[in-house]
C-alpha cells in the first residue's frame, strides 16, 4: 500500500510554487501560496489541531483509496 505523507507533498508543493521563475503573480496565487505555507504549519506543528487535520487528512484518503475496493 502506497502512503503520503501529506506535510511533506505540502512542502513540496509549496517549494515548486516559490522558487518558480520570477514572472507577475496574481493576487489569487498569493494567496494560495499562504494557505499552503500555514496548513503546512499547522500540520508540522505539534498541537492538537495538527494532528487532529493530519488524521482528519489520513482518513480521508484511507476513504478514498477504500472505495474503488
Amino acid at each position: 500500500m502506497l502512503t503520503i505523507n501529506v506535510a511533506l507533498l505540502l512542502a513540496v508543493i509549496l517549494f515548486l510554487l516559490l522558487f518558480r521563475p520570477v514572472q507577475a503573480r496574481s493576487r489569487g496565487y498569493q494567496t494560495m501560496v499562504v494557505v499552503i505555507a500555514v496548513v503546512l504549519g499547522v500540520l508540522i506543528a505539534p498541537t492538537g489541531l495538527g494532528q487532529g487535520i493530519l488524521n482528519g487528512m489520513a482518513q480521508l484518503s484511507q476513504g478514498i483509496s477504500n472505495f474503488g475496493h
